[in-house]
């Protein structure tokens, strides 16, 4: 229940609340400093990534000031989101998501964002629709994970650059779906700055023919400064903030 969740004032002399204070105030100045860098007026939204992290961390996350939480296992996300359904945080369903899935995220979800295939968007589109129906919930976020991979994505995910705009035709015409922009994870082993510059030009590109879909999630911990230079409008940083997954047991 909302009573129980901890506010900036109970949880004051909390150590894990003081840990996650300095990591995210951290983050944000390296946030600020990128955005000044890159000649930018306004910073990316910061959405904090929880996989594997007790929701009694988002909670202490809420009361620090953080409004976005992302997940990328709905399990997890379905189960938290639950617990905290008093809290006034916005989930984003980060992960590759299953079409048999689509009915139980889009009841917690405020985004996916990693919409891949045509498929997963009929799944969402009819789960929207009973969703909509049932508790008149405002229309689904999605973006279009971008694979930034050479060999077309098979490491990290996403459609090919090349079909980017089939999948946004597909999601402007369901019902109960919005389309907000791109996502995309900078490939493993290389510089992210030639990758991120790549989902630049997609969302160019995009963006000329939805002109409201201009979002783009793009930026973890590592990379964050790279995503901000090229303009990410969305960053999901994990560790950084967290810290190492939690052992089990």
């Amino acid at each position: 229940m909302s009573e129980t969740f901890p506010t900036a004032e109970s949880a004051a002399g909390d150590p894990r609340t003081a840990e996650l204070r300095e990591r995210l105030a951290a983050v944000r100045q390296r946030i600020s400093a990128a955005t000044h860098a890159a000649g930018r007026s306004e910073e990316p939204q910061l959405i904090v990534v929880s996989k594997f992290h007790p929701a009694a961390d988002v909670a202490r996350l809420a009361a620090l000031g953080v409004t976005d939480v992302g997940e990328n296992r709905d399990q997890e996300a379905a189960a938290k989101s639950a617990e905290l359904a008093g809290l006034p945080m916005r989930w984003h369903f980060i992960g590759q998501l299953q079409g048999n899935k689509a009915k139980s995220v889009v009841k917690y979800a405020y985004s996916v964002q990693s919409v891949d295939r045509p498929q997963l968007v009929e799944a969402l589109a009819k789960a929207m629709a009973r969703q909509q129906s049932e508790s008149g919930r405002a229309d689904l976020d999605c973006y279009i994970q971008v694979s930034l991979e050479d060999d077309g994505g098979a490491h990290r995910g996403g459609a090919a650059p090349s079909d980017v705009e089939r999948l946004a035709e597909s999601i402007t015409a369901a019902s109960g779906l919005r389309l907000a922009g791109v996502m995309a994870v900078a490939p493993l082993g290389a510089p992210p700055e030639g990758a991120f510059e790549k989902l630049a030009v997609v969302s160019q590109e995009l963006s000329g023919l939805h002109p409201d879909a201009v979002a783009i999630s793009a930026g973890m911990s590592q990379d964050l400064e790279a995503a901000i230079q090229f303009g990410a409008t969305h960053l999901r940083i994990g560790s950084d903030i967290l810290g190492s997954r939690p052992r089990v047991g």
